[in-house]
């Protein structure tokens, strides 16, 4: 008997921009609706594995690594500025050549920060929010964790810096993916050996504490980003894990400020909330998304 299922095909595909090789995964239907899938630290569009094909049956799903992350280039820091306004940019340089004008975004961490650089610039393009771990508001900077990396945005001296080391170290990359995980045992390990093989490429960690420093841009576009928000009232879905210590849930609460059309779902989990409850959190965002994007 033949079977009629269809499996999702993923394209890993990478694109010249300018000079720069940025990679991509790319999966579904052509003339789909677009859901653009923006990473964090430490990963890249690994960490997207898993649901890029859950959500290309009847979705275009764009992943792309960002500069200086998984397959996309990481060119020497004497000439290029790794900033979340350039990961943006080279970003919507993807999206252009691709003709992409709409999309709906998941942001999680650094794909925050990303998002709203791109919303800032193009109010309109956003067509739905899927907000997984990703700060717009001060709430849930204010914790042990940051402590450090405030001092480094407030005197960016080489001793605030080394301080920094640390964290890209394969103790902190595994207990990313571990602490506060409700169920340790779906936790691949392929997850904190892929990213730790990556971000030990020679001169890695230096970019690494570069988009350190330059998180402390974010906060002062926090306020342009909730007026975004209140103007365009993108339909949201949070799904944040409630025992993350890099973003906690304190985060997730200040959202329900500015957005009418929001769906709010907190879970028993850590950071890395697609590798713990992918059963409960891929069917939440394909459903929003079908009803939302139609």
């Amino acid at each position: 008997m033949t079977s009629t299922f269809a499996a999702p095909v993923v394209q890993y595909r990478t694109e010249n921009l300018d000079g720069f090789e940025m990679f991509y995964r790319e999966a579904g239907p052509a003339g789909a609706p677009v859901v653009l899938l923006l990473h964090g630290f430490p990963t890249s569009s690994h960490m997207f594995r898993n649901l890029i094909p859950y959500l290309a049956d009847r979705f275009h799903v764009i992943a792309p690594d960002l500069p200086g992350y998984g397959q996309s280039a990481a060119p020497d820091r004497a000439g290029f500025s790794y900033t979340f306004d350039n990961a943006a940019t080279y970003v919507q340089k993807l999206l252009t050549k691709l003709g992409v004008t709409k999309y709906a975004v998941n942001v999680f961490d650094y794909g925050a920060p990303t998002a709203w650089r791109l919303a800032l610039a193009n109010p309109d393009a956003v067509t739905a929010l899927v907000v997984q771990n990703g700060n717009a508001y001060d709430e849930g900077l204010d914790n042990d964790f940051w402590a450090p990396i405030k001092r480094y945005w407030a005197d960016n001296s080489q001793e605030n810096r080394d301080a920094l080391r640390g964290l890209v170290t394969l103790d902190t990359t595994k207990f990313q993916y571990t602490d506060g995980m409700a169920n340790a045992s779906r936790i691949s390990p392929d997850n904190w050996i892929v990213d730790q093989a990556l971000l030990d490429r020679p001169g890695n960690d230096e970019i690494q504490l570069d988009y350190f420093l330059d998180y402390g841009t974010n906060p002062g576009l926090y306020p342009a980003v909730q007026q975004w928000l209140r103007d365009t009232q993108p339909p949201t879905l949070i799904v944040w894990g409630e025992k993350d210590v890099i973003f906690p849930a304190e985060g997730a609460h200040p959202y329900k400020r500015d957005l009418k059309d929001i769906e709010f779902h907190l879970f028993d989990s850590g950071h890395f909330l697609l590798e713990d409850r992918p059963d409960e959190v891929f069917p939440l965002i394909h459903d929003f998304l079908t009803r939302k994007l139609g």
